[in-house]
């Protein structure tokens, strides 16, 4: 009996790829997930973030450990232990991105060389601090610039940041309002 090696473009296993989508198609229960993440605020302005198990199709999956150290630049009385909630966005937005670029770009036979992603935004802080109610106290805007070395075309290029960013969570998370329950328990 043969084997077939699996096709891997990018560090991606387009085989696997090719059956996750096939799995999800024939039952999307498979493709359903919740994720979480709890954080806990430590001292003045730092929190640390742990992220450990997250649900598929109803089972619950425990991972590796992570923690996410967050504080703020000591021009906003922070410290600067670790980066702001506002920074963790844009990463997180660039985390997303990249595995969009790189498995999109792998089903469609694309090499990449190199892949990187550049992120700034602009908050002004009158709307966090409750100073004026006609600034956002978020982002004002985002700024993303990707820069692709790969064995493609311009057209082939466009094609795949057009695939990335129409089906990219993180873009569809911040362009399209998402509904937030928020609870407050007092222990």
């Amino acid at each position: 009996m043969a084997t077939t090696e699996p096709t891997v473009v990018n560090g991606v296993d387009v085989s696997a790829l090719e059956g996750a989508v096939e799995a999800i198609s024939d039952d999307p229960e498979v493709g359903r997930f919740t994720f979480r993440a709890e954080t806990a605020w430590q001292d003045a302005l730092e929190s640390v973030t742990t992220i450990d198990e997250f649900d598929q199709a109803g089972e619950t999956v425990h991972t590796q450990e992570f923690t996410l150290q967050g504080d703020e630049p000591e021009q906003i009385l922070g410290e600067r232990t670790g980066p702001n909630a506002v920074e963790m966005l844009l990463g997180a937005l660039g985390s997303c991105l990249s595995v969009g670029y790189a498995a999109n770009a792998a089903h469609m036979g694309i090499e990449l060389e190199e892949l990187r992603f550049e992120m700034s935004g602009d908050v002004d802080l009158r709307g966090f601090l409750g100073i004026s109610e006609d600034v956002r106290p978020g982002y004002e805007s985002i700024t993303c610039t990707a820069y692709v070395t790969a064995d493609a075309s311009e057209e082939e290029l466009a094609e795949l940041r057009e695939r990335v960013e129409a089906t990219s969570p993180l873009m569809d998370v911040i362009m399209n309002e998402v509904p937030l329950e928020t609870r407050l328990v007092a222990e």
